[in-house]
């Protein structure tokens, strides 16, 4: 990438906008629309373009100072705002072209307010790295983001020392959705925040802890502002406000369905030279594969479990995309579209074991407690993904519908997809045998049994799920 003054805001604002892209055009104008007086803003840009080969998938993000609101105690910032997310050009060279009713591209652009420092003339251009490597996430994943994710980065933002490591993401205050030539363009926040706050985000919901930074004016204030020097959480500077988190814990659960998880699960009723036996999921070349119906399954499980007052329903196994109820995934599967009809008949089929374990690495193993007391108490459901491979782990409480695993069969499978099913009494037993899992000083390998379920899980180290032999 490369800071540049683009010709190109200037050509559009000299009336040369027959020749500028539609896509860019309207969201300029929107840009305009907020910083009149900046028709010609710095850019970082893709020099080889991503439709060219470049491994950037923002054409440009463009960045304004925004003077704030004095009357309202917000600061000074630097206002990024990203071009690429969303349909620019209309011509397929990026986005599929699917007409002006639906979403452009993947429907957003991300945007990033930034507290400008003293003396400060020009913004940094880190935040445009972060929010290229964003956008990789979204275009090689085909996953996107919506009001109230939350993503776990684990190092400082800018790579200094700060303890600004993860991020929020909530609707831009000031910019408004852009009904584009090729769909509609929403613009998402990203928001900067704490560890522990991203924990409470994880446990509760994030817009629950959003509302809170909003009202912490050093941690955000309204406008939800980045200030990579805040050394202190909003719970250090408040301690009330834990008591809040705690009981909207206790109130309404976690709306956190599930994550990418280093993970992977054993049937131990089966010998392990059994041809059929789970350890094929991830060992040797001839991996199982989830089906395409499994996968949607699964992914509108997570996408649902963001959802207010969702209903305590796995979404039916259905191989058909409904594009208005799910704009969150741009294809039914990891797999190609047509592959759910040629799937083997064995790897859709219900299986039901007798024993399992379960493998997790440890930051994985410290949302159990949350799985356990924020999800399946409340009669929710909680899915561990794996990033290696197909595998997949979902816990149900007895309320959720729709699940294969049953009361009287409670670990089912299909495939590479393990379903779990916990009573209440068993919950409230696990968590108590698993309370060391919240502290991050656990020595590992750490082993939790319970023979009269014939269930056994083990929280292991990194080193183990990057090996090819789990």
């Amino acid at each position: 990438m490369d800071e540049m003054r683009p010709s190109s805001g200037a050509a559009a604002h000299l009336g040369l906008a027959s020749l500028f892209p539609q896509g860019l055009q309207a969201i300029y104008g929107e840009c305009r629309r907020l910083y009149p007086d900046q028709a010609n803003p710095l850019q970082v840009t893709a020099i080889v373009k991503y439709w060219l080969g470049g491994p950037d998938p923002l054409d440009y993000i463009s960045m304004y100072r925004n003077v704030g609101c004095p009357g309202q105690d917000i600061p000074e910032h630097w206002h990024y705002v990203s071009l690429g997310l969303s349909d620019l050009y209309g011509d397929n060279r990026v986005h599929e072209f699917k007409g002006q009713e639906g979403l452009s591209g993947f429907g957003f652009e991300l945007t990033f307010r930034l507290k400008r420092e003293t003396g400060e003339t020009a913004p940094p251009t880190w935040p445009a790295e972060l929010m290229q490597g964003l956008a990789r996430y979204v275009f090689q994943s085909e996953n996107t983001f919506c009001s109230g994710d939350h993503i776990s980065w684990h190092s400082p933002l800018d790579n200094s020392e700060s303890r600004i490591q993860h991020m929020l993401l909530t609707e831009d205050p000031q910019m408004q959705p852009v009904q584009t030539p090729f769909g509609l363009v929403s613009f998402l926040q990203i928001v900067g925040v704490c560890t522990e706050e991203l924990q409470a985000a994880q446990q509760w919901n994030g817009q629950g802890i959003l509302d809170l930074l909003r009202g912490v004016h050093i941690a955000g204030g309204p406008w939800l502002i980045t200030d990579m020097r805040r050394g202190e959480t909003i719970f250090d500077i408040d301690p009330h406000l834990q008591e809040r988190v705690d009981k909207g814990i206790e109130t309404d659960g976690s709306n956190l369905s599930g994550v990418s998880a280093k993970c992977a699960w054993d049937d131990l009723s089966r010998p392990p030279e059994d041809e059929d036996d789970s350890r094929s999921i991830c060992v040797g070349s001839q991996q199982r594969r989830l089906s395409d119906k499994d996968t949607e399954q699964i992914r509108e499980a997570l996408r649902k479990g963001l959802e207010i007052n969702s209903k305590s329903v796995l979404p039916p196994i259905s191989g058909q995309r409904h594009s208005h109820d799910r704009p969150q995934s741009r294809k039914d599967s990891l797999e190609s579209e047509s592959s759910a009809a040629i799937v083997p008949h064995e790897l859709v089929r219900t299986r039901q074991l007798e024993s399992v374990q379960l493998k997790f690495n440890q930051e994985s193993g410290t949302l159990l407690p949350l799985c356990l007391r924020g999800r399946l108490l409340h009669g929710r459901h909680f899915t561990y993904k794996s990033i290696n491979g197909d595998t997949a782990i979902t816990f149900v409480s007895t309320g959720v519908e729709g699940a294969f695993a049953t009361e009287e069969h409670p670990y089912a499978a299909h495939g590479p997809w393990l379903q779990i099913l916990l009573t209440e009494e068993f919950v409230e037993q696990m968590l108590a045998d698993i309370q060391d899992l919240s502290s991050c000083e656990s020595k590992l390998p750490k082993e939790y049994s319970w023979p009269d379920k014939k269930l056994k899980i083990s929280v292991l180290p990194d080193t183990v799920f990057d090996s090819p032999l789990q």
